[in-house]
């Protein structure tokens, strides 16, 4: 490859978009890292008149002709989805040496080893971890840091929808045609979201998954797999009674050499590590007897995140120059650190005071007049002392170091104030 290197983009919706921004805000870093500068040559758009951000108009298209055809084109974005034509054009282009990139799930599922044997014969490259919890790179730890690690079983949360789904019937006692409603309000579940609630989403993806995991060929057909359509809200509530949480999972396991893949609703017991993956969010479980168990877990769908996963196939492709790997990781070396006290975050203050009326008024003016905002304050007191906690609202550290200071020189203040952080939301629950 030349130091340019083209890219052709199939499709340009949600996913098609993110890469384009990504692209664009990472051109330096990728650059750098790769030895290579991306161009985006041509977009595959249903309407070449529409406005798409970051893109000269004429590289848009509606003719797939001008990409397939283009042998100035060194890999191929595919995020337009379906079957029909995707795996003619694909087949094609692997065929004749040019790389392709895809988050195409339902294709890999049915003719992954037709696309695989194509970019054998041509000499070029499929990458696809988009294709499977969006920006969980469980398909890059399986094929490269868990290549000699002999996995056992993959076990996982596939599907966001069904799982912020059960999540939330479990949480609130919603039935399950309530929760499917709000998934969908909140753009959780597609408006037609049988292939999500069915199982067959999960199904795909487990069938990628085992068969990288167990280095043999999995189709979509060889899952069965069962949806959560069927279950009712009785049943998710009896579960919790019993110390088990409902999950639609994946199940693929090696079962005395050969392979073993389903996708059914399972009881899950309470101290299980997929018990506590709720919301929309994926967790995929690798065991093997020489690294025991791994879990990855994080947001499994969603444009930007699949997004990420495709920019990082097309790094794949191009692999990474000599010396890159610490040279890219220090390329922004010269940025400056940052001041102390300069992060935001929410904080557990506790003071032990004099118990004596306006003290709390006090140290809260206190509080206040260094911009600290407080969210609850616990008080007990025990004899002439009391004993006051409070969560304080997110703000800048360095406010509340400065109120610290301040809290110090007070008389009523008894023994060094205790400040730890709070992580997560930044905030307790009220």
């Amino acid at each position: 490859m030349s130091d340019v290197v083209r890219i052709g983009m199939l499709g340009c919706g949600t996913v098609g978009q993110g890469v384009v921004r990504i692209l664009h805000e990472t051109a330096g870093t990728i650059e750098r890292a790769t030895g290579h500068r991306l161009e985006i040559s041509r977009v595959l758009v249903r309407d070449a008149q529409a406005d798409r951000p970051g893109l000269d108009p004429a590289v848009l298209t509606t003719d797939a002709e001008d990409i397939l055809g283009d042998d100035r084109i060194d890999i191929i974005i595919e995020v337009m989805g379906g079957v029909d034509p995707t795996h003619e054009w694909l087949v094609r282009a692997l065929g004749h040496g040019t790389s392709v990139v895809t988050a195409n799930k339902q294709l890999l599922a049915r003719f992954g080893p037709e696309l695989l044997a194509a970019a054998e014969e041509g000499g070029s490259e499929i990458r696809f971890e988009a294709s499977v919890c969006a920006a969980i790179p469980v398909i890059k730890v399986l094929r490269e840091s868990l290549l000699a690690a002999e996995i056992e079983s993959v076990m996982g949360i596939v599907n966001g929808t069904t799982n912020y789904i059960l999540s939330e019937m479990r949480r609130s006692g919603m039935t399950y045609a309530d929760a499917l409603a709000q998934a969908q309000d909140l753009g959780y579940a597609e408006a037609d979201p049988t292939e999500d609630v069915g199982g067959a989403d999960a199904a795909a993806k487990m069938a990628i998954l085992s068969s990288i995991a167990f280095h043999t060929r999995v189709l979509i057909d060889d899952v069965p797999y069962t949806g959560i359509d069927e279950l009712q809200s009785d049943d998710v509530d009896i579960a919790h009674e019993l110390g088990f949480v409902m999950k639609l999972l994946g199940i693929a396991r090696l079962a005395d050499g050969a392979v073993s893949v389903r996708v059914h609703p399972a009881l899950v017991p309470g101290d299980h590590p997929l018990a506590s993956v709720n919301g929309a969010d994926n967790a995929v479980l690798l065991e093997s007897s020489l690294v025991r168990q791994i879990m990855l877990e994080g947001p499994g769908a969603g444009g930007t995140e699949t997004a990420s996963a495709v920019v990082g196939d097309v790094l794949s492709v191009l692999g990474s120059r000599p010396g890159s790997f610490l040279g890219g990781a220090l390329a922004d070396a010269g940025r400056p650190m940052a001041a102390e006290g300069a992060l935001e975050s929410a904080f557990y203050l506790r003071l032990e005071v004099a118990d004596r009326p306006g003290v709390l008024a006090r140290i809260s003016a206190v509080l206040g007049e260094c911009g600290v905002s407080i969210l609850t304050v616990l008080q007990r007191g025990e004899g002439e002392s009391a004993r006051l906690v409070m969560i304080l609202h997110r703000g800048p550290e360095s406010q509340v170091q400065a109120a610290l200071v301040r809290l110090r020189d007070m008389p009523e203040v008894r023994d060094e104030p205790v400040l730890i952080t709070v992580v997560g939301s930044g905030e307790a629950p009220s």
